[in-house]
């Protein structure tokens, strides 16, 4: 049930610019256009006057809550809620964009008033936003990008920079081979955002540079067991040709890993393997020498999103995006850097 009144309305707007770096902080905001305004959005507590921030609903839409990434994504979500003494009403879409259109339903019709969404795909959610927008219920985009308006269609939009992560996945393996290898993808789930930017980041190096090709290209949808199912399988097909693997994820590389192991070839020695994420499994793996480096994509929402819930639920002006910074890690860096690992 709805602890307040909320009046919402939002203006349109341009998309604020995404960064494009390395580095070992944590959050960056970006664009200086604003989402909302203290006019357009006005609370005021019903027996007091006061405004009373911790009283609202909030609703998470989830895409899934299975491996290590999402289940300490939804962690954060939760623990920061707790801490900011929320209520927030979790649902998993169980990575069924179908299903994730259903549950923002469901949370809508508990009468929750802000919507936190991490979409399954870009494309398919365009019903669940504009039934959110007809209700007048914000909603912040985290972690992934669904189509739509900024200022229209959602608020704001919270996430890592994904095309930077799969350039500079792209650029060490383009330094540890000299510019010259044979690469095999492993993609995560086909329509992803995440996946198409880390795609096309990657892209944007091996177009730069002729002499490294890549062999193939197959989904992994994330899962370690499908990355080292497929790995298997291209393994077979390629064998020694094989000089570098590059994984949309951490879980994909360590089943990659494993994959290179059953079939006899020594990864990191034999094989490079590169993910994304930054897991404490991979930080562990890369330190005893066997996934070769970590693009890290912090999970850990938690903060910058509800700093986000509460300026918007006060009024106040929001950027655009706000974009999280990343790091590469590798063997030189790996120990000294584990405090980024989750």
């Amino acid at each position: 049930m709805k602890k307040r009144n909320v009046t919402f309305a939002l203006a349109a707007m341009v998309s604020g610019i995404l960064f494009a770096g390395c580095s070992t902080d944590v959050e960056s905001n970006k664009g200086q256009t604003t989402a909302a305004s203290a006019e357009q959005i006005q609370t005021e507590d019903e027996s007091s006057g006061t405004t009373d921030l911790s009283q609202y609903v909030i609703g998470y839409s989830q895409l899934a809550n299975t491996g290590t990434y999402r289940i300490a994504e939804t962690n954060s979500m939760k623990d920061e809620a707790a801490k900011r003494g929320y209520e927030l009403i979790v649902t998993d879409a169980q990575d069924n964009t179908a299903k994730q259109v259903s549950d923002v339903e469901d949370l809508l019709a508990q009468n929750i008033d802000l919507l936190i969404l991490s979409p399954r795909e870009f494309e398919g959610l365009e019903t669940a936003l504009l039934t959110a927008k007809e209700q007048s219920v914000p909603v912040i985009l985290v972690d992934r990008l669904a189509k739509g308006e900024p200022g229209v269609d959602y608020v704001t939009y919270i996430a890592t920079d994904f095309v930077w992560e799969g350039k500079a996945a792209g650029e060490w393996i383009k330094e540890k081979t000299g510019g010259s290898c044979n690469i095999i993808e492993l993609t995560g789930t086909v329509g992803a955002f995440s996946a198409q930017d880390r795609a096309a980041g990657f892209k944007e190096v091996i177009e730069e540079n002729p002499d490294m090709k890549v062999l193939a290209s197959q989904t992994g949808n994330f899962e370690r067991s499908e990355g080292q199912k497929v790995m298997e399988n291209l393994l077979q097909a390629y064998g020694d040709q094989i000089d570098a693997v590059f994984c949309h994820n951490d879980q994909m590389a360590l089943g990659a890993v494993q994959a290179i192991k059953a079939a006899g070839y020594k990864p990191n020695e034999d094989i490079l393997v590169v993910g994304i994420d930054g897991e404490t499994d991979a930080f562990k793996s890369v330190i005893a020498g066997e996934m070769s480096a970590t693009v890290v994509s912090s999970p850990m929402y938690g903060p910058i999103t509800f700093d986000t819930v509460e300026k918007i639920l006060a009024g106040e002006e929001i950027p655009a995006e706000t974009i999280m910074e990343g790091a590469v890690v590798d063997s030189d860096n790996a120990e000294e850097n584990m405090h980024l690992a989750y």
